[in-house]
């Protein structure tokens, strides 16, 4: 009888490893509104078939572009109310769930490509993906998403002064309306979707984003003036409640595999910027001698603001002013 009872013992102890090491199955939707043949698409394509082979097929990612499932803000409301598992946003449209994200959003706050580099790949991006835990979501992974510049349908800017009276469409973020203002121009915010018609209407008179938004609005833009105010990633968020679910090595398949894709995706967004430029040819006019010290100077009252009126904003733009 001992025998028997120990043998169960241990066909039971068994049984509860076997269970416990079985993962459970993720049929996840990750929306975004970009196109089908943007790098980001690509490069999130690629990461999913990653994560499917590494987690053994226990892991499946259903991607949705092109905005079908709705714009940024709303795919963020999805997940919030179970209705998604993932998306891809600009830290922008994050500020408006936990105002620290306007820290990556301050102009200039980066100096370079390397320095965007490290911070989000160090601990200060780790700790930027736990700001929206409570509502919801986390960040899991990042992607750049170039450097924003000035684009206009008719007037070269040069100048902060050039920016005067004219109407410049932007994210629907307090960040890129308050550097506007500082700017001296005036924020107008509408949908990506919305920039064409606007320009090409005069209800904007430009926009501001990184030289592949050219490929959707060259036709309407006469300028892409290099003053270069921000580098604003694109961040992969995940609901809170999926992620907990998952078990440990499936987390450390998903961020195993996001990490590399990060590190390749660096050189294929250099290689889209370049399409980009050669699918423009010369239908726009690239202004390169731009007053950046000048646009730096007109932006110092947005620090010295969030110095006395956001202390947490202002502490990761230390951190990131202080980083290697």
């Amino acid at each position: 009888m001992k025998k028997v009872i120990s043998l169960l013992v241990i066909l039971v102890c068994m049984f509860a490893v076997s269970a416990s090491a079985a993962d459970k199955d993720f049929f996840i939707t990750l929306a975004h509104n970009l196109a089908e043949d943007h790098a980001v698409h690509i490069a999130m394509t690629e990461w999913a078939d990653a994560v499917n082979s590494a987690s053994n097929g226990t892991i499946t990612i259903n991607i949705i572009p092109n905005g079908q499932l709705g714009s940024e803000a709303d795919c963020v409301s999805q997940i919030q109310a179970g209705q998604l598992e993932m998306t891809k946003v600009s830290a922008g449209t994050l500020s408006n769930f936990a105002s620290a994200w306007n820290c990556v959003s301050v102009p200039y706050v980066f100096r370079d490509k390397d320095h965007l580099y490290s911070v989000m790949n160090g601990e200060i991006g780790k700790d930027l993906y736990k700001l929206t835990e409570k509502d919801g979501f986390i960040g899991l992974a990042w992607l750049e998403s170039g450097t924003r510049c000035f684009y206009t349908a008719n007037t070269p800017v040069r100048t902060p002064a050039d920016l005067k009276g004219l109407k410049i469409r932007t994210m629907d973020s307090q960040m890129a309306i308050d550097m506007m203002n500082a700017f001296g121009g005036s924020a107008t915010v509408m949908g990506y979707s919305d920039i064409y018609t606007g320009m090409q209407q005069g209800v904007i008179d430009g926009a501001e984003n990184n030289i592949t938004a050219l490929r959707d609005h060259a036709d309407v833009t006469k300028f892409y003036c290099y003053d270069e105010h921000t580098m604003i990633p694109d961040v992969i968020v995940i609901s809170t409640k999926i992620w907990n679910e998952m078990s440990d090595a499936q987390k450390k398949v998903m961020l195993d595999t996001a990490a590399d894709m990060v590190t390749n995706y660096k050189g294929l967004w250099a290689k889209f910027e370049e399409e980009v430029k050669a699918q423009v040819g010369d239908k726009v006019q690239y202004v390169k001698d731009v007053d950046k010290p000048a646009f730096q100077k007109a932006v110092q009252p947005l620090y010295e603001a969030l110095k006395t009126g956001d202390a947490t904003t202002y502490s990761f733009v230390e951190r990131i002013q202080s980083a290697k």
